[in-house]
């Protein structure tokens, strides 16, 4: 093998590392969103069932008595 075709080949060999290398961080990045996205639904949602209730009932009329 020659100098020249070594050359060509540790670059190959690196151009292939770096593009693992990318796609790892890609899928990362997806994942770390997609956590994101579930903690922003489950705070929404938490909000819906006990936050949101209180408020609706405290922004209520008050119910007179006699």
């Amino acid at each position: 093998m020659t100098e020249n075709a070594e050359t060509e080949n540790a670059e190959t060999e690196k151009e292939e590392r770096l593009a693992r290398e990318r796609e790892e961080i890609a899928a990362r990045i997806a994942s770390f969103k997609a956590t994101q996205q579930k903690f922003e639904r489950e705070r929404q949602e938490y909000y819906a069932n006990t936050l949101g209730g209180a408020w609706h009932g405290y922004q209520e009329a008050p119910v007179e008595t006699d």
